[in-house]
């Protein structure tokens, strides 16, 4: 398949129900009013602190709570406040978790528990995954194609036992179907450890890769595999191949990257016979293609990097023929779809040329046809292309005004069927197969939800409100059909790194709109909703665009008759995060309630430490403030942290991650300091960090379902709805 752009982002949120809440507790735990409780919120020292750039100097009084040894946190001081935050949190919210009950249970109740994907033949074999009822985590299992029992081939809940946190990372099955290599991580750090099993034998084998934080791609007859290291700065600089069976120690480096802003990262082409080496940031690429049955032979440097070109590539081999595909920005902000030779590979014949109007995001190649795949109008589009004929398109149609969807698993080069996805504000997820000689849709299966769901009883519509700039931005909101003007309204937004929210479907939703919420998504400017302009134009030098178009979407809905002031609740996380807290500062009376989840809201003190993970890489989206004065100014004028001021602000819920390595745990927790020094109100301002996750929040289904419960009663309560 085509390899995707690379660059370090701070995490594009998932839309499942929003953000999951980084709780502390799990479902079941034991609540109620302790004697221990706090009866005031805690209060955070001040200490002097300042710094200088540019000729400005800056205090920050809340500096200490960035432990110095990080990504080890020790500090005393530090943990008790904390730990206060966290028992502030739980004293608040014990009356309240009747309510929390009340909502795991109804969202709990819409999720089949023995849920299980549809088969996807891959050589030999049908691999697929399945829940056990009552487990947090999947099931793997394969079974012959020919016939035969179904095999398991890993078990997430024996892996997960007697941790805390639990995510799986890479996943993969070698080319003859004997050994799977995959890697864990325990406690949220995003640094994972690879492991490798015999299928055959069911034996775990003694190889052992720690700290890695990329793909595992198997190789050279499967006798090897590629992955990238992990500095202590949590990057990836390098490609190393590991032979089976040999010492981690003995490992090849293949690439070196010299410039600490990039990340590293491999995959396979279409056929599997060219290993794909990439590196880059968040708007320059470079490629290079070796023999995957030689991966350390010589290779092919596509095209040299040149700031501001992305491109990913893939190549078909026909007999001794090989044509190089190549997906690029280079001449066009929509991008466009070029072919050269592996003799000549950065000299690039237009294919599909970039288009104002279509947003080419990607492509992939099959033995008979290749798909395309993009937006029209900020509607997903799936297009069968063939390479004879560049005019020849076939697109395959949904009815739905408003939807996601795009290829889905689709693992063999040779086929005449394809795996979809689709989903939208009222369908449930839906598996189809594109039957690709008659263009027939194929149902497959669509997302059960055991306590009973009626689409004909909600409505979605896809609205534009103007900005103050006059641009246009969409919205897509879906309520209950009775739903009566003017009720309470949830809006949503992330707004960053080019992630297009999708207008997908949520059962965890349901419970804000089952009780009259209208749920909104604002797919405003910092996302490429609407292309690659529309992300250009919330980035670096434009980024108030995207806290602008957010706060006119809110206005414009109350201007329709969606909602009225202060009846709005809102909620991002991440980079979404830090658009909470510009829009808490600029319209604080337009909330009803607000939840930031681990909120990059001290963005301008992140960005001048070069020694922070992602700060180098994050530069191209944010800008230099370490050696632009200008950058430094303007981040200044917006980053939530320092433009808190001495005014009433909303109910918010604060959520942080101590092992976060995206935006670390002092962000929101200095934030949160200052909002407690500065605010002039007495409503509700809770931070709970979770002391055993990262930047996801919990990794279980059940757990991360009752942080989503948490956050729900939150909104209620502090909209006046909790009866």
């Amino acid at each position: 398949m085509g390899f995707m752009r690379l660059g370090a982002c701070l995490s594009a949120v998932s839309l499942a129900a929003a953000m999951p809440l980084a709780a502390q507790t799990g479902p079941n735990s034991a609540k109620g009013t302790s004697v221990n409780q706090p009866t005031t919120p805690p209060v955070a020292e001040k200490r002097d602190y300042s710094y200088s750039h540019h000729g400005i100097t800056i205090a920050d009084p809340y500096h200490w709570l960035k432990d110095e040894s990080y990504p080890e946190v020790n500090d005393e001081d530090v943990l008790d406040y904390v730990k206060a935050e966290n028992a502030w949190f739980e004293a608040q919210m014990a009356d309240h978790q009747p309510l929390v009950e009340t909502l795991y249970e109804e969202m709990k109740a819409r999720i089949k528990e023995d849920e299980s994907t549809v088969p996807q033949k891959d050589g030999d074999w049908l691999y697929w995954s399945e829940f056990e009822e009552g487990k947090e985590y999947r099931k793997h299992y394969r079974k012959p194609v020919a016939g035969g029992e179904a095999e398991l081939i890993l078990d997430q809940n024996t892996l997960a036992d007697g941790h805390d946190y639990f995510r799986l990372g890479a996943f993969s099955v070698s080319k003859n179907g004997r050994y799977l290599a995959y890697s864990t991580d325990t406690n949220g750090s995003e640094r994972y450890v690879a492991r490798f099993k015999d299928l055959q034998t069911g034996e775990l084998l003694p190889d052992e890769i720690p700290g890695i934080r990329t793909s595992l791609t198997w190789v050279a007859d499967d006798s090897a595999v590629v992955y990238g290291e992990s500095t202590e700065q949590w990057r990836t600089l390098n490609a190393k191949v590991h032979r089976m069976g040999t010492p981690v120690s003995e490992d090849v480096e293949i690439y070196r990257e010299g410039d600490e802003s990039f990340g590293v990262d491999t995959g396979l082409t279409a056929q599997e016979d060219w290993l794909i080496i990439a590196t880059g940031d968040n708007e320059t690429s470079e490629i290079r293609l070796v023999r995957a049955d030689d991966p350390t032979g010589k290779q092919i440097l596509v095209a040299p990097r040149r700031k501001g070109v992305e491109y990913d590539v893939d190549v078909r081999t026909e007999g001794d023929d090989a044509t190089l595909y190549v997906h690029t920005n280079d001449d066009h902000v929509n991008f466009r779809l070029a072919t050269a030779t592996l003799d000549a590979p950065g000299e690039w014949t237009t294919l599909i040329e970039g288009s104002d109007e279509f947003y080419l995001d990607g492509f992939e190649l099959f033995k008979d046809f290749y798909v395309t795949e993009g937006r029209l109008r900020g509607l997903d589009q799936i297009q069968l292309r063939s390479y004879a004929d560049p005019n020849l398109v076939k697109p395959v149609a949904f009815t739905e005004a408003s939807f996601s969807a795009g290829l889905s698993n689709n693992p063999e080069y040779d086929v005449d069927t394809l795996r979809l996805s689709y989903e939208s504000m009222v369908t449930p997820d839906t598996v189809f197969d594109y039957h690709v000689a008659n263009g027939e849709l194929e149902q497959l299966k669509q997302q059960e939800i055991p306590s009973g769901y009626d689409a004909n009883a909600y409505k979605v519509e896809r609205i534009e409100i103007a900005a103050r700039d006059g641009t246009m931005v969409p919205v897509s909101v879906v309520s209950r059909a009775d739903r009566p003007m003017g009720g309470p309204l949830h809006l949503y937004a992330y707004g960053a790194y080019g992630y297009a929210v999708p207008p997908g479907f949520s059962t965890s939703r349901l419970s804000l709109v089952d009780r009259g919420f209208a749920f909104a998504i604002a797919h405003i400017r910092g996302g490429d909703d609407l292309g690659r302009k529309w992300y250009l134009q919330g980035k670096l030098n434009e980024r108030t665009n995207t806290f602008n178009d957010f706060v006119d979407v809110a206005e414009g809905l109350i201007d329709r008759g969606y909602t009225a002031k202060g009846r709005i609740s809102a909620s991002g996380g991440s980079a979404g995060g830090e658009l909470m807290g510009v829009v808490v500062n600029t319209n604080p009376d337009l909330w009803g309630a607000v939840v930031a989840h681990v909120p990059f809201v001290d963005v301008l003190n992140t960005m001048l430490d070069k020694d922070l993970p992602l700060t180098p890489g994050e530069w191209p989206e944010w800008g230099n403030p370490i050696e632009s004065k200008q950058a430094f100014a303007y981040m200044l004028s917006y980053s939530p942290y320092d433009q808190v001021v001495a005014q009433d602000y909303p109910p918010m819920l604060v959520t942080a991650g101590l092992n976060d390595p995206r935006v670390t745990y002092w962000e929101p927790a200095k934030w949160v300091a200052k909002l407690r020094e500065n605010k002039t109100d007495d409503n509700t301002l809770l931070l709970k960090t979770n002391m055993g996750a990262g930047h996801g929040g919990k990794s279980g289904r059940f757990a991360s379902l009752y942080e989503v419960a948490e956050e729900y009663a939150f909104i209620l309560w502090q909209m006046g709805m909790t009866e």
